[in-house]
């Protein structure tokens, strides 16, 4: 047997305790053939000297919007400006650069909290020259439009001054033409090359077709075309908005009260392009302070809000899981995550499903009592801890003392048996795999403050969440997370050991390259 590709003299942190530490690492058609003696001496068309380098399995990024990651890069961005006047004036000047009255024009970086309070639509007024404002919240929640956008929409969407969140946001998407498929195309493939850039081989596609973030009712078929293209980069899961189900008309005997067209579900797909679980939403975010909480955010009236009544979301939940999906249920807020629960221990026993590997996305504000909860029902949470990182400080102001440690756990998660699953959420924070890590260990936010420290895992914990636990979590378990002969030959070269160097380090260590189908994607290697 002649290997693609000999990896040598390389410091190899394989995720397999049967094998966990190699020197040696072979590569045949995309696959790892073996590690050590059983390669070592086979002969091979290229023989890579890796000097000490330490590598490791593809980083997965188990929560990403690709689509929104690339075409936000491409959008006019208030991002950093903390004035109003500024602000005005850079959508003004966005505002001129775009067509007639009437015209559309999309402005990215909006955060309230930089500018102390929400813009408002009069203020849009008088820098939008007659053009439709769309100024879209960095949390994705949440959107401020101008009187001309107002004017458009139905009596009964709510909204305050022109600020309009979750489903109401929703409606003002649902007036603008979808995107095309080309166009989604070349946002995906920007993206994707971002994430390889930072370690990440595998990701999931966080809501596509319907919900908050669905660019397009055809947009799949955005992936399909850059995988026709030979454009794909990295492999990608999807995961179908919950709204995009509808009446099955099936069989009684199949149990399937909602579907997609043609019993598509979970599964469907190969190695490269496949669908995942069905996302649903139960709540908004804290950043714009919509996540469904018990008591109220500190210093505000209210506990913010679910994104439908009750019930209906509870069904919805209930009838992905009787049409055999996975299920990717968005629940930031503990109250959301109370009505997640309920809902998928009714499914659980209305249709059991050991194996379904239900996941609550976010997972950001989950009480003590809660934790038990998740562990029998098998669960997985699948966190971004880069938002501890970078949005910690106000995040733990807004919970208070007492809430503030049970934000994005990992240690009472684990210690419960629960999968922690590390994800970037991206756009919404910064992609790094490494800078995520970083803060698992130390848990502390950019300023310095520590956030609930008896959360912190080890570094060996942390890394397993972007691999192992993140091949569980998108049913990749069987071809990755781990360099295990037959498995794919994905992998990240790391300029440093995460496990050697300080904490404090973790986050700038240089990715050297990334390795997808056991080809460099910086082109020196020839596999």
């Amino acid at each position: 047997m002649m290997l693609c590709t000999r990896l040598t003299n390389a410091n190899i942190l394989t995720m397999d305790p049967d094998h966990p530490v190699a020197r040696d690492l072979g590569i045949w058609r995309g696959r790892i053939a073996g590690l050590d003696e059983a390669v070592a001496s086979l002969p091979a068309r290229e023989v890579v000297d890796l000097h000490g380098a330490t590598v490791l399995p593809g980083f997965i990024d188990s929560h990403v919007h690709l689509s929104w990651t690339g075409l936000k890069a491409r959008t006019p961005s208030i991002s950093g400006l903390t004035r109003v006047d500024d602000v005005l004036a850079a959508i003004e000047d966005a505002v001129s650069r775009r067509g007639p009255a009437g015209t559309w024009v999309s402005i990215g970086g909006y955060d309230q909290r930089a500018l102390g309070r929400h813009l408002t639509a009069a203020e849009l007024d008088r820098v939008g020259h007659g053009r439709r404002i769309f100024l879209m919240h960095d949390s994705g929640h949440a959107c401020v439009v101008n009187t001309a956008v107002l004017d458009l929409l139905p009596a009964d969407v709510p909204h305050d001054d022109g600020l309009l969140v979750e489903q109401a946001m929703g409606a003002v998407r649902r007036l603008r033409l979808p995107h095309a498929q080309c166009d989604l195309a070349d946002a995906i493939e920007h993206a994707a090359r971002a994430c390889l850039a930072e370690g990440v081989t595998a990701c999931a596609e966080a809501g596509i077709g319907g919900g908050l973030l669905g660019h397009s009712p055809v947009e799949l078929g955005a992936y399909q075309l850059l995988r026709d293209q030979g454009r794909l980069p990295l492999r990608i899961q999807l995961m179908p908005g919950g709204d995009t189900l509808k009446p099955s008309g099936a069989h009684e005997q199949d149990g399937i009260p909602r579907a997609l067209d043609l019993g598509l579900r979970t599964g469907f797909g190969d190695d490269w392009l496949s669908v995942g679980p069905l996302k649903i939403y139960t709540d908004g975010g804290m950043m714009a302070r919509t996540a469904a909480l018990t008591e109220p955010y500190e210093g505000l009236d209210h506990t913010g809000r679910l994104q439908d009544d009750a019930e209906r979301l509870r069904d919805l939940i209930v009838d992905g899981h009787l049409g055999g999906w996975q299920l990717a249920v968005h629940a930031i807020g503990d109250r959301a995550a109370d009505l997640a629960l309920d809902a998928l221990e009714h499914a659980q026993r209305l249709r059991p499903r050991p194996d379904a590997r239900h996941r609550i996305e976010h997972a950001g504000l989950i009480r003590p009592d809660q934790l038990p909860r998740m562990a029998r029902l098998g669960v997985s949470a699948v966190v971004q801890p880069n938002f501890l990182r970078y949005f910690g400080d106000d995040y733990a102001t807004v919970m208070g003392e007492r809430r503030a440690p049970w934000m994005y756990r990992g240690r009472g998660f684990l210690s419960h048996g629960i999968t922690v699953v590390g994800s970037s959420d991206r756009p919404v924070a910064d992609g790094s795999p490494l800078r995520a890590i970083q803060f698992m260990v130390e848990r502390a936010s950019a300023s310095g403050r520590l956030i609930g420290p008896d959360e912190g895992l080890t570094v060996d914990e942390a890394l397993r969440a972007y691999t192992v636990a993140g091949a569980y979590a998108c049913r990749w378990d069987a071809t990755a997370g781990s360099l295990t002969p037959g498995k794919r030959a994905d992998l990240v070269v790391l300029g440093d050991d995460p496990r050697r160097v300080e904490p404090s380090r973790i986050g700038g260590i240089d990715v050297v390259t990334t390795v997808v189908d056991g080809r460099d994607t910086k082109g020196t290697w020839a596999a």
